[in-house]
């Protein structure tokens, strides 16, 4: 009240002319005691912090002075922006005034400050940090500084060279401890280059000049002392040095499979692998394996493959219009390809190829399969006589072709039947070389003459037992100019000397003849 009651009169007396100065000298008369030295300046102008009568409006006034604050908590950062429920309080509930010139009205106490409550939080090594090692005397805690490079430019070791912010690397944790993300470089780090350490490639920590190449790195890994270029990644990756990740499959015009795939590179490529010009064909690289000579070309694909060279892919079946079948198949190429395969088309003929075989001497043509086989030359023959100029029949079907053919020259073979059975004709070739005549393949002794039917002369009466020999003492060529008169044979019977003539048969009979018939 007795403050109050002196404001009113200091009004009083300025409403009624006494000078602005009086009334602040009155003013100071009723202070509850001095301003701290940083406010002294305005110890003498209540208004500066004060509205008459409105205590709410303070906190107004100390913002308008303290505008970094006011921004603070505008702008919820710093300490008076984040700390809980700051716009519910006044500025006096922390900061007390009047209490004099030495007081200290920012009550700060070190040992329980939550610095979360900052713009700078205390991670890791920080928090073992002495406030004064950042925070210097004399100096307000909101001008300490916040970046790494401000506290730790002399404990930057790379110079200058990576930046100042050292976040992208370091972390509070540990100084020693780099989190950086190599991928966000030109350079990402892949397989086994994430295990190195950066000094294993960089020179110095101020990381300048670093080569970017593997064979910048890898100069002294190279095996193959620069024959194979300096483009290391051609063949080898990141991940296993020797892992080789170069697919001839895929980077190169030949593909490598089968036994190719085994082979070491120097086994088809120099000591330059990369400017050889190799030529792709099998025979380039294969010409001392050619165990044909180049008679069969230089299309080796043609019948082997690359999985292994005695194996033989070609099927004469499949890739030819001749079927290799029986013997066949047991022969080696060269015994029908006899010139150069691919120089000389073969006929697909039997005899093309078996003429000099042909024991026939052409005599049975040239269509050798018409009785031969595949199978086996001389089994199985297949030859039907029936269709020949000279059947077999009977007994000419039990016999062995050697017994009437002398030769395989098989058409000079005779078909008379007295060529093969001079010696069984009883006859002395009185009825000549037809033996057909009397008799038939079936059987030798069963033999059948009509000789009514089969002459000019019928046999009836005694004539009919009459044996054959009895007429025919001579060759038939020789009967064969005799007449049909009975006097033709039995002139030494006429016991009328030829006085009646050479018809006997007007008065004798073929029955008897002695049996002489009346003549009228």
């Amino acid at each position: 009240m007795r403050y109050g009651a002196v404001i009113g009169v200091a009004l009083m007396l300025t409403q009624f002319g006494y000078s602005s100065a009086a009334a602040i000298e009155i003013e100071k008369l009723v202070m509850p005691g001095q301003v701290v030295l940083s406010h002294a300046d305005v110890e003498g102008q209540c208004s500066s912090c004060h509205t008459a009568f409105e205590k709410g409006s303070q906190n107004g006034l100390c913002l308008e002075c303290h505008e970094e604050v006011g921004s603070d908590i505008d702008q919820k950062a710093g300490f008076h922006g984040l700390y809980p429920d700051v716009r519910d309080r006044q500025c006096k509930d922390c900061h007390t005034e009047h209490i004099g010139r030495d007081a200290t009205i920012v009550v700060l106490d070190k040992n329980v400050f939550d610095h979360k409550f900052t713009n700078f939080h205390l991670v890791g090594k920080h928090l073992d940090a002495e406030c004064d090692a950042c925070h210097e005397d004399g100096k307000r805690h909101r001008e300490a500084p916040g970046a790494c490079f401000d506290c730790h430019r002399d404990d930057d070791i790379h110079d200058g060279q990576l930046g100042d912010v050292c976040a992208n690397c370091h972390t509070p944790m540990d100084w020693e401890e780099v989190d950086f993300d190599h991928d966000t470089t030109d350079y990402p780090l892949l397989g086994k280059h994430r295990e190195v350490v950066c000094l294993d490639c960089h020179a110095d920590a101020t990381f300048r000049v670093t080569p970017n190449t593997c064979f910048g790195c890898h100069e002294k890994d190279d095996a193959h002392d620069g024959r194979s270029g300096t483009d290391c990644g051609k063949c080898h990756n990141p991940k296993d040095w020797q892992d080789t990740s170069f697919d001839h499959d895929r980077d190169t015009r030949f593909p490598l499979d089968g036994g190719h795939a085994k082979l070491a590179c120097d086994a088809c490529h120099s000591d330059d692998p990369f400017s050889d010009q190799l030529e792709t064909t099998c025979i380039s690289c294969h010409v001392e394996d050619d165990n044909h000579e180049g008679h069969f070309g230089e299309k080796c694909d043609t019948c082997h493959v690359t999985q292994d060279w005695p194996t033989i892919a070609f099927d004469h079946d499949r890739d030819t219009d001749y079927l290799i079948r029986g013997a066949h198949r047991k022969s080696a190429c060269i015994d029908c390809h006899v010139e150069p395969v691919f120089d000389v088309t073969l006929e697909s003929s039997c005899i093309s190829c078996h003429r000099d075989d042909d024991v026939h001497k052409s005599e049975q043509g040239e269509q050798c399969q018409d009785c031969h086989n595949e199978y086996a030359w001389t089994e199985n023959v297949r030859f039907d006589h029936g269709l020949t100029r000279f059947p077999l029949l009977g007994k000419h079907m039990d016999i062995e072709c050697e017994d009437c053919h002398e030769t395989q020259e098989f058409r000079l073979a005779e078909t008379e039947c007295l060529a093969c059975h001079a010696e069984d004709d009883h006859h002395e070739n009185r009825y000549g070389d037809n033996c057909g005549l009397c008799h038939n393949p079936v059987d030798w002794e069963l033999w059948l003459f009509d000789h009514n039917a089969q002459t000019d002369f019928i046999l009836d009466g005694a004539h009919v037992r009459v044996a054959c020999d009895d007429c025919h003492r001579q060759s038939l060529t020789a009967m064969s100019r005799l007449g049909n008169q009975c006097g033709d044979c039995h002139k030494l019977d006429d016991v009328h000397d030829g006085e009646f003539g050479p018809d006997c048969g007007r008065c004798h009979s073929s029955a008897s003849f002695r049996e002489v018939r009346s003549v009228r």
